[in-house]
């Protein structure tokens, strides 16, 4: 019997399996990804993006069409990470607009809604590509409207017949986009938004699929252990923190938050709210822990005993309790002021240039970890000026870093599209105070425009990207606009990266090496760099920067 409308239940139950099985497919979209380099990108933003949404929409006890809408629009919005997620969570908004007017929907309702969901998504790229996430949005949006207009009523017919034409869409984005086409994959963020719809349509046909979320569960406190000798004490220091989240805080990255703890330590409670975690381990290293634990957030509350000198460990005291609530960790208020600054960082070399600037909250992450845009909106919270200027320092984070914006009433946000962290670096000395907002806007984005960036990491697997061949494990020298040097050796790699950035015009070459870098190999790189260009200045700084084993900037 042919089903012609459906209700908000129903549409509640399909978005979720959508969800579902783009988690589940989320590793293998991330492998479609052109460049080979060791970040979860496309299929990890938009699960942590879908995923922010099918919380609220479990979440939702009595479910009605405008419930529904609500859920999964603000539920994306603020859970969008990287320019596919916030990409999906505009398709997403702009589908919600389409039906939360209505008890029920049928194909003609549908088809309104994704040309509404492709027009929104559309606007808020300025520069929308072919062969991309909104084409293939775009070719399912024209397959629904083509199928209302022929007066199809059966949605069995037509959610069947929009995925078909969507796949195929998809399988032709190669012939749209070169760089496709020469690495031998389709679009990533295309096959993410294909497998939401085909998890949907799953659902609506009866399919049996496991909805339930996964859910943060309390651990119980730890009990007091009797005395006991030094010798017998296995794991020396009792470490205890809070950590006030800074990003999303999963079922998924708690536990491998608690296995990075059992790794090292043991008694490990780590308790989770929606803006606190309480954490207690026992290490020999209580620095790991913590190092750790400032990836997902800053650190309140931390106490370290040695309980080889107490010979017993103090009973980590509330562990079982309500969580403390925001407000009890939060800081005093500061005076507002004229201008502020927010910055996208990672690395302790990073962080402390970006401090020593005045720049006001650093957000943590970067090509490895995209923020989200309840990140970006939490930072803004938590600077208190008129003007606040952001620097996302990763073309994947500017999407999400202008969403926010958008979501802001009460200051005035001016993203500066810096796509790199020597493009944030410059930008924020070019600001002039005194200036007006709009003509130091003018001023950053000029001279972000002067600044050439390479990094150096290496390759996850083999493949073929402007006509350079490159096999898992080459090290590869990235520049702005694609990859510069290729090959086995770190340094040879680097320097034929810097050889293709340069110009007669440039004065200052800047290197900032990372965390697994060696000073001795980073001192030889800077002499190299040096002696073949004695007209400029080169300057070596510690970046601590993880995954990119150089970042060099030219300008």
């Amino acid at each position: 019997m042919a089903v012609n409308t459906i209700d908000a239940n129903m549409i509640a139950k399909m978005f979720l399996a959508g969800a579902k099985n783009l988690e589940n497919k989320k590793e293998w979209i991330n492998e479609l990804n052109v460049f080979p380099v060791p970040d979860g990108d496309t299929g990890t933003n938009m699960t942590l993006t879908i995923m922010s949404a099918a919380k609220e929409v479990s979440a939702l006890e009595n479910v009605n069409m405008q419930s529904l809408a609500k859920a999964v629009s603000s539920g994306s919005l603020r859970g969008a990470r990287g320019n596919s997620g916030v990409i999906l969570s505009q398709l997403l908004r702009g589908l919600t607009k389409g039906i939360r007017d209505f008890e029920e929907v049928n194909v003609s309702v549908l088809a309104d809604a994704f040309d509404k969901a492709v027009e929104t998504a559309y606007k808020a790229v300025m520069k929308p590509k072919e062969g991309t996430i909104l084409t293939v949005a775009r070719g399912g949006a024209q397959k629904a409207r083509e199928l209302a207009d022929d007066g199809v009523e059966d949605l069995e017919e037509f959610f069947r017949q929009v995925i078909d034409h969507a796949r195929y869409v998809l399988s032709q984005t190669p012939e749209m986009l070169p760089v496709l086409k020469q690495a031998g994959v389709v679009d990533s963020g295309g096959q993410g938004l294909v497998e939401v719809l085909s998890g949907a349509f799953d659902a609506f046909l009866g399919k049996e699929i496991d909805l339930t979320l996964p859910e943060v569960t309390h651990a119980a406190p730890a009990s007091r252990i009797s005395a006991q000798t030094e010798e017998t004490i296995k794991f020396g220091y009792c470490t205890e923190f809070i950590i006030m989240l800074s990003k999303t805080f999963n079922i998924k990255h708690e536990m491998d938050f608690k296995d990075y703890l059992e790794s090292i330590g043991d008694s490990i409670v780590v308790v989770a709210d929606d803006d606190v975690v309480k954490v207690h381990v026992h290490t020999n290293d209580p620095g790991l822990a913590i190092q750790k634990a400032l990836k997902y957030g800053a650190l309140s509350n931390m106490k370290i005993d040695n309980m080889r000198l107490e010979h017993q460990e103090k009973l980590f005291k509330e562990a079982s309790k309500e969580p403390v609530s925001s407000e009890s960790v939060s800081t005093e208020e500061k005076p507002r002021k004229e201008a502020g600054f927010i910055a996208v960082s990672i690395g302790e070399g990073m962080n402390e240039i970006f401090k020593g600037l005045g720049v006001d909250y650093l957000i943590e992450g970067g090509q490895t970890m995209n923020p989200s845009t309840a990140d970006m909106l939490d930072a803004i919270e938590k600077v208190n000026a008129d003007t606040i200027y952001i620097f996302p320092n990763n073309k994947n984070i500017i999407l999400a870093a202008n969403q926010a914006a958008a979501m802001t009433s009460d200051k005035k946000i001016v993203v500066i599209p810096t796509k790199t962290v020597p493009q944030g670096i410059t930008a924020v000395i070019n600001y002039v105070p005194g200036l007006s907002a709009e003509e130091n806007e003018a001023t950053m984005c000029e001279e972000i425009g002067t600044v050439r960036t390479g990094q150096v990491t290496y390759a996850v697997r083999d493949t073929m990207i402007d006509d350079k061949e490159i096999r898992q494990g080459d090290y590869m020298g990235i520049g702005d606009t694609g990859i510069l040097s290729v090959g086995a050796q770190i340094h040879d790699v680097s320097m034929d990266m810097v050889r293709a950035m340069m110009e007669d015009e440039l004065e200052l070459i800047s290197i900032y090496y990372g965390t697994d870098v060696d000073e001795t190999d980073a001192e030889a790189l800077k002499n190299a760099v040096a002696e073949q260009y004695p007209n400029c200045d080169v300057e070596l700084q510690y970046g601590g920067q993880p995954i990119y084993y150089y970042i060099v900037s030219a300008e």
